[in-house]
């Protein structure tokens, strides 16, 4: 299985991540394909409506990962479904638990 949709930078790690927002059931789901590799899938209920949904998506990494949500930050992707998102913290710690979301 390809690393490609995670990378290590100096704050942390950054995540490409493919967004369904308004999903019955929330959570992470594996990996989507994208047009320039893999994604982490990531269901949230929240609507992409004023923020809420990549609030949700914030919040949900951070807890997934037990860091605060203001640990984790949307670098790229606002206003879309596939977004480049930052988690700050250690870059080793941080990649460990990831993988396993794969």
């Amino acid at each position: 299985m390809t690393d490609d949709w995670w990378r290590p930078c100096p704050e942390g790690v950054t995540l490409r991540v493919k967004v369904q927002p308004r999903a019955r059931r929330p959570g992470i789901g594996g990996l989507a394909p994208g047009v320039d590799g893999p994604r982490l899938r990531l269901a949230v209920t929240e609507a992409a409506e004023d923020g809420r949904a990549n609030r949700a998506v914030c919040a949900a990494l951070a807890a997934a990962l037990g860091l605060p949500a203001s640990a984790v930050s949307i670098l790229q992707g606002l206003a879309a479904r596939e977004k480049l998102v930052q988690i700050a913290g250690n870059a080793d710690a941080l990649a460990a638990r990831v993988r396993g979301w794969a």
